[in-house]
């Protein structure tokens, strides 16, 4: 993994990955799934809520960005002591490598008491378990510029695209040509090199203000 890369859960849309351990009697069923915005990560929430409506409690974290990041976060304590689930399970998550993440972990309470500190353990335990067999694949982190130049240049840069791992989005001919290209944020600096020396500075690059992920 590099740093214009990052990965995230390998699940199809509407599915998710659940494990499941039993900590003093207390029945602990961690569900993660693939969330790439806060709303995503609250309908998946819901989505396990009223699946167990019955459990004692359905604590839950997320992380809707980047692996790392903590742009986009939250974390449910659902009735447990303050600070002994949600933000453990948070803790897990941001420091796993892996982006855009929901995982709620279902207790049903089996009759003895944890004590905070059990608490802790068992709900990361829980997490940590889920994330060791939770497939994942690699996201790119990629950015759009928009290249305007001469139309004489057009089959020069066309033919760099491909070493940058750049791709065109769409391109409008008019006096000159422009190109609006996603490619690999770590790549940007060297196309735009690349391209200035070719056309001898005769080239207009604008980037878009924030990285998206493809």
């Amino acid at each position: 993994m590099t740093a214009d890369t990052y990965q995230v859960p390998d699940l199809a849309p509407g599915t998710f990955h659940r494990t499941e351990q039993i900590i003093k009697k207390s029945r602990f069923i961690t569900s993660v799934a693939h969330t790439k915005t806060p709303e995503e990560a609250k309908r998946f929430i819901e989505k396990i809520r009223q699946e167990f409506a019955d459990a004692t409690h359905n604590c839950w974290a997320f992380n809707a960005s980047a692996a790392g990041s903590t742009a986009q976060i939250g974390a449910s304590d659902d009735g447990e002591p303050h600070g002994t689930a949600g933000k453990p399970m948070l803790t897990v998550l941001i420091h796993c490598e892996i982006g855009e993440l929901t995982a709620v972990v279902t207790r049903y309470f089996g009759g003895t008491l944890l004590g905070t500190g059990g608490l802790v353990k068992a709900y990361q335990s829980s997490v940590r378990q889920a994330l060791e067999t939770l497939p994942t694949c690699e996201k790119v982190i990629v950015r759009s510029l928009k290249v305007t130049v001469e139309h004489k240049f057009l089959t020069l840069i066309l033919r760099a695209l491909p070493e940058f791992r750049g791709t065109i989005r769409c391109q409008e001919f008019g006096m000159d040509v422009m190109l609006e290209i996603e490619m690999p944020e770590q790549e940007i600096e060297k196309f735009s090199s690349k391209l200035t020396n070719m056309t001898s500075g005769a080239v207009l690059i604008e980037l878009e203000e924030e990285p998206t992920a493809d």
